[in-house]
């Protein structure tokens, strides 16, 4: 394209989505005006979705395309502004909106590995690889690694590590599309996801790369809108400031305030609080019992016969329930939903017990959150409260030893953030759909520039979720500790319906007075119950569905089609049949972009972990197969074929063995740990693993042809202008 036709293009556009913007704020107007004459909550749920995907879906229709340059790469003409934005939205996801300000409300501090790991990453993108893989001018992350590295073999294994970090992620995303659709029209969650799924596959379906990419731009404008109202709405509420990014240092002030109160045993909060914590150690050495048992009965090759028995129980429980009189309807749904959802085998009824286990002991021990984040003095000050106690003066041996394990917590937790922020920055430059979008740009210097834009709209949310996490801790501690269980609110129960994991309050010390240690809120339901929480129109809360709505969808649009593409381009196009005519290759693309999808959905009705972790694995899964391998590529010339393939196996295949090993759901046990690291960061040991399977296998090996080494130079010095090379469409 021309200078004059980009600049034409351009402002076209600029136009389009002006009037877009607007007319989506006039159509939120509408529906509040609604709100007011007395629609229900539940027809205003059903437009705002309803509404959104059929937008979406208008979109994805009218950029249907059979030409391959357009469905891959979008004909590699959007400009840098609008590529920024998409990838914005590609990038948020479910987990930035729905799953980062929560993981600040629950982590404080901690949370923070998120924020500055996936913003840090895109300063590796735009210094390593983003110029660079434009340069390259191909289709796909396995076509730069087959073209780099020679031969099918690195192309193939880059396609299955493409595949299995997409895949997981994707799960990641159709599981947010379920709690939205779930919540917001009363549909059962398995339900939702299949509905969700819809939404998912008429944006990229018709036009690939082309449909995603102006989908994903009008996403971004929904969902950037929707997580900054109710911010602004509680920021004014609460501080009488509309600037939250600048106001929420006074809501703090009173959360740390309220934290304090609630440890302190001299007042009336601080002693219910307390009594309900020495429940929940109760609670947590009753379920250590159980599992002891559990373990007894496998040792003693019971282990079928024990978890027949305890399915049993929760049956026996049903009918006891029903036999009552009168019938409690709220405790027989509850054994319902208990034996529905009762483990298939012991493997996973461990994991479940033990989860149980360390959420009692979460919640025996102090306060979440930024006031204890990094602190290190729990096994002391237990040993000093036991011996004050019985009045005794504990020993110093006593004292050293639980100064040492509060040592070794502490540096654990340090190491931990580290090593997440570590995955999650190096993820994010390894990331296939991520990094393919910038084979659209129309040059390298708009590639570039389009690193800078994607920087800008993800700083907007993300300079945003610790002050939403703030106000939101907020309105919990204020408004919800201390009320009474007659008064529990509406949205409390609404969202029980949908998954108690999610939210829970239970009387524990029968007082009717609700404390922090009885309230159980996932993370992945703080941005979504947020207006509700702080008692603000319906209107918002179907906003702030929308916009989770729009990050998902925009997410698992770009991923299903990079694992489709990697299929169809990768493996069927470049390896089975070169001569494959353009219709062919489309459809072949369509149909795996189906079955991948209805995979993805089925995966995520089984709940295989929250949203945070899944994106989190995703991470240090791309980290292990795709960094050293990208960056040596493209950096070393002497890297080789054989240096490629053992490099990606090792990172790949340690990074997940570790993750089998460690996380609960495959049956993992954190015993198993090294050095105390948690799986979700599993890519500290892929990488290092990567980067000396690449070094080692090319220097026992010969070097790479001259024609190799002279794709290397050809990408690693792009020029700045004009460079719009489509080497291999």
């Amino acid at each position: 394209m021309t200078t004059q036709s980009n600049s034409a293009f351009f402002n076209q556009l600029k136009r389009y989505y002006t009037f877009y913007t607007g007319g989506f704020i006039a159509f939120v107007i509408v529906l509040a005006i609604l709100e007011q004459m007395g629609v229900s909550n539940t027809v205003l749920g059903y437009i705002f979705l309803a509404a959104t995907i059929a937008l979406y879906a208008g979109i994805g229709i009218m950029s249907k395309t059979a030409d391959v340059s357009e469905y891959y790469v979008a004909g590699r003409r959007v400009p840098a502004l609008f590529n920024g934005m998409a990838t914005g939205a590609d990038w948020m996801s479910a987990a930035s909106f729905i799953g980062m300000a929560g993981t600040l409300y629950a982590s404080g501090y901690d949370g923070l590995a998120f924020v500055m790991g996936w913003t840090g990453g895109y300063v590796l993108v735009a210094l390593f690889l983003a110029p660079y893989l434009r340069k390259f001018g191909q289709f796909t992350i396995p076509d730069f690694l087959g073209a780099r590295y020679g031969g099918n073999l690195p192309r193939a294994i880059g396609v299955i590590a493409a595949i299995i970090c997409s895949f997981v992620y994707v799960v990641a995303q159709i599981y947010g599309v379920g709690l939205i659709t779930s919540r917001f029209t009363g549909l059962e969650f398995a339900i939702g996801v299949y509905a969700g799924l819809i939404g998912i596959l008429v944006c990229s379906f018709l036009g690939g790369m082309r449909a995603v990419t102006w989908t994903q731009v009008a996403q971004y404008i929904i969902l950037i809108i929707a997580y900054l109202i109710p911010v602004v709405w509680l920021s004014v509420q609460i501080t009488g400031n509309p600037v939250p990014q600048v106001a929420y240092g006074q809501a703090l002030q009173k959360v740390t305030a309220k934290e304090k109160e609630l440890n302190d045993p001299n007042s009336a909060l601080g002693a219910a609080e307390l009594t309900v914590r020495a429940i929940h150690k109760e609670k947590a050495a009753e379920w250590g019992e159980k599992i002891k048992t559990l373990e007894a009965a496998v040792a003693a090759g019971n282990g079928a016969a024990f978890h027949a028995e305890q399915k049993g129980k929760v049956e026996q429980k049903l009918v006891d329930l029903k036999a009552a009189v009168p019938v409690d309807e709220k405790a027989v749904k509850g054994a319902e939903k208990d034996l529905k959802d009762f483990p298939p085998d012991i493997d996973k009824l461990k994991a479940k017990w033990k989860a149980a286990e360390a959420g009692a002991k979460g919640k025996a021990g102090n306060v979440p959150g930024h006031a204890t984040a990094f602190a290190g003095k729990g096994a002391e000050k237990k040993l000093m409260k036991e011996a004050e106690a019985k009045g005794e003066t504990p020993s110093a041996e006593a004292i050293a030893k639980a100064k040492a394990e509060d040592q070794k917590a502490s540096n654990d937790k340090r190491n931990n953030f580290i090593a997440l922020v570590l995955c999650l920055m190096v993820g994010t430059a390894s990331l296939p759909h991520i990094l393919m979008r910038y084979y659209t740009t129309p040059s390298v210097r708009e590639a570039r520039v389009s690193v800078f834009w994607s920087l800008f709209f993800i700083f907007l949310l993300y300079f945003t979720a610790p002050a939403l996490a703030v106000l939101a801790k907020y309105v919990v501690y204020h408004d919800l500790v201390g009320s009474s269980f007659a008064t529990l609110p509406a949205w409390v129960s609404n969202w029980q319906a949908v998954d108690a994991s999610l939210m829970k309050i239970v009387d524990m010390n029968k007082d009717g007075i609700i404390q922090l240690a009885e309230i159980t809120i996932g993370g992945d339901l703080i941005v979504l119950a947020t207006p509700e929480i702080a008692g603000l129109p319906y209107v918002i809360s179907g906003l702030v569905a929308a916009g989770g709505l729009a990050a998902a969808l925009s997410t698992a649009d770009g991923l299903l089609l990079t694992i489709a593409n990697a299929l169809s381009h990768d493996v069927y196009y470049k390896m089975i049949d070169p001569h494959a005519s353009t219709m062919r290759r489309l459809s072949i693309s369509k149909a795996l972009l189906l079955v991948v999808a209805v995979a993805a959905a089925y995966t995520a009705s089984l709940k295989p972990g929250d949203i945070l972790f899944l994106v989190g694995a995703a991470f240090s899964l791309a980290a292990s197969a795709f960094f050293p391998a990208l960056v040596l590529g493209v950096f070393w010339k002497r890297a080789n074929y054989l240096g490629a393939v053992i490099g990606m196996l090792a990172g790949l295949g340690l990074c997940m063995y570790y993750m089998y090993m460690t996380y609960p759901f495959f049956g993992g046990v954190p015993a198993n740990e090294w050095f105390a690291i948690k799986p979700i960061a599993a890519g500290v040991f892929g990488m290092p693993a990567g980067f000396l399977g690449v070094i080692i296998g090319s220097l026992i090996s010969s070097a790479p042809s001259k024609e190799i080494q002279d794709l290397v130079n050809h990408v690693r010095y792009p020029s700045l202008e004009g460079d719009i090379d489509t080497k291999g469409a």
